[in-house]
């Protein structure tokens, strides 16, 4: 961490970040209860530095974003951008989301989720490992009310494919493009993202939206 993560970590993370796991187990706060409010829910997944959440929470001050990341860095970097900003709709929760979602988030209460470049695990041993993948896409699936999305972007062509696929054959999803979806205009172009580009890594993204019977 650099000394100005170090910083933000110490002096901001007891007012943004959420005590989790719960203890006692069980005391777990809804989410209109950590925000204040029953604005509609963004779930990010892998936040990284932060920068591009940071962006798009403060364009749209009548949401809430909840942001699941375990890279201390990175949520260093993100409290200072919400201490600099001045934002107040962003929570952290410093845990694994597999883990963590099912004990933080009732079904059906999210309106998105956000999965901007996770780690893809190239290796094929280690496929396993990815996030988008089967059960877990079924939990993300529950977790969203009827009409809300899930949007992923990655620029590992083999990820992109896998991840369609298993999209595709989760319940409760229905994707409204024949395969890949268009770009989000509203979507910043991350630091991370501009490297892959002068690389020649072509991004590919994915939004699927819920629909319970």
């Amino acid at each position: 961490m650099s000394d100005a993560q170090r910083r933000s970590y110490d002096t901001l993370r007891s007012a943004w970040c959420i005590p989790f796991p719960p203890d006692p187990p069980g005391m777990v706060p809804e989410p209109a209860d950590i925000f204040g409010n029953g604005n509609p829910l963004t779930v990010e997944i892998g936040f990284g530095m932060g920068i591009a959440t940071a962006i798009i929470a403060e364009g749209n001050p009548g949401k809430n974003y909840l942001g699941f990341e375990v890279y201390r860095p990175g949520i260093g970097s993100l409290l200072r951008e919400i201490e600099k900003r001045n934002l107040r709709n962003i929570r952290i929760v410093e845990y694994d989301a597999v883990a963590g979602m099912e004990l933080l988030l009732p079904d059906r209460s999210v309106d998105a989720f956000h999965i901007f470049f996770p780690d893809p695990w190239p290796k094929k041993r280690h496929h396993k490992r990815r996030l988008v993948t089967r059960p877990f896409t079924g939990t993300l699936a529950r977790k969203l009310k009827s009409g809300a999305y899930l949007y992923m972007v990655t620029d590992w062509e083999d990820y992109a494919f896998w991840a369609l696929r298993e999209l595709s054959a989760t319940g409760g999803l229905r994707n409204p493009y024949d395969g890949f979806a268009p770009p989000r205009d509203w979507r910043p172009e991350t630091k991370f993202e501009r490297k892959g580009l002068a690389q020649s890594y072509r991004v590919r993204e994915l939004y699927f939206e819920a629909h319970h019977g």
